[in-house]
């Protein structure tokens, strides 16, 4: 009895001590997460007014007149803004249908040495360096083009999106129950109807947060637009010329000495940004299981 006691302590004892472990774990992880959201938002939020985001970059030398004068640097990141904008949405047009009809085949075809030889492609393309998309890119889109552009840009987006879409939408068809293709089956419907009624609509919430999450990968990245869309100072909505986007600004305000107070700004939209995604995502999946 006292033998059974013991273990009984000692079991507890384990549970708990794992439980600690755990939390003291867990702790230590988000220290340095909410240090650097913490600091962005502290150095950042001082910048967020209406100029901020409805006026362009401003050039060296009006920062250099306002530092000298004490005032708060003019302009903001408009043009960065709207360039991610619709390099975004560019490659999210291309990117969503293409990718959900890859996974779906990859999904319902899983055996055949083609979709193997596809799914194989989307991991190395997956694990592909986002700089190596760019230069790629750059072969493939700007030299043809003679020229950086928007529709660069977007190419390289939509190249990184593909194999998260691709790979989010094949995990989410197989583990829908067999008994939804089986039941749709059965009343006579035809394959493609199945897929397009019946389960789609039912991996809606996965493949959703697929997406959204291929997009909060794509729009911090700096690298591959930096070989495709250049950069601009001005607010421009042409796609067949160089366009800005709001890590391309990042990287510059680093560069220049008279910019770099902008950088927390410009970051701190950048987070912003990812998390209305997240949640969005979030109120959007709920509501649509429910």
């Amino acid at each position: 009895m006292d033998g059974e006691l013991t273990i009984s302590k000692y079991r507890k004892f384990k549970d708990k001590g794992l439980f600690y472990a755990v939390c003291a774990l867990a702790i230590l992880i988000s220290v340095p997460l909410i240090a650097i959201i913490g600091e962005v938002f502290v150095k950042g939020i001082g910048q967020f007014s209406w100029e901020f985001f409805t006026e362009p970059t401003p050039t060296a030398y009006r920062a250099v007149k306002a530092i000298e004068a004490g005032e708060d640097i003019p302009g903001g990141i408009a043009n960065g803004i709207i360039g991610t904008l619709i390099m975004l949405s560019m490659s999210i047009v291309f990117a969503v249908p293409i990718g959900i009809m890859c996974g779906v085949y990859l999904s319902e075809n899983s055996k055949k040495s083609f979709a193997r030889f596809v799914s194989y492609l989307t991991d190395l393309l997956q694990g592909t360096p986002s700089v190596i998309i760019g230069i790629i890119t750059y072969i493939w889109v700007v030299v043809p083009m003679k020229g950086y552009s928007a529709i660069a840009g977007s190419v390289a987006l939509f190249i990184m999106m593909l194999p998260l879409i691709i790979r989010s939408t094949e995990e989410t068809m197989k583990i829908l129950p067999s008994s939804l293709k089986e039941a749709g089956l059965a009343l006579g419907a035809t394959k493609m109807k199945v897929i397009l009624k019946v389960q789609l609509p039912t991996a809606f919430s996965g493949i959703f947060t697929g997406v959204l999450l291929s997009i909060s990968r794509v729009i911090g990245e700096t690298a591959p637009l930096m070989f495709t869309a250049l950069g601009c100072s001005l607010i421009r909505f042409d796609i067949d010329k160089p366009i800005s986007a709001v890590p391309l600004l990042i990287w510059e305000f680093f560069n220049d000495p008279n910019l770099q107070d902008l950088i927390w700004g410009a970051s701190l939209f950048l987070l912003v940004f990812v998390l209305t995604l997240n949640i969005v995502s979030k109120r959007l999946a709920k509501k649509w299981n429910s």
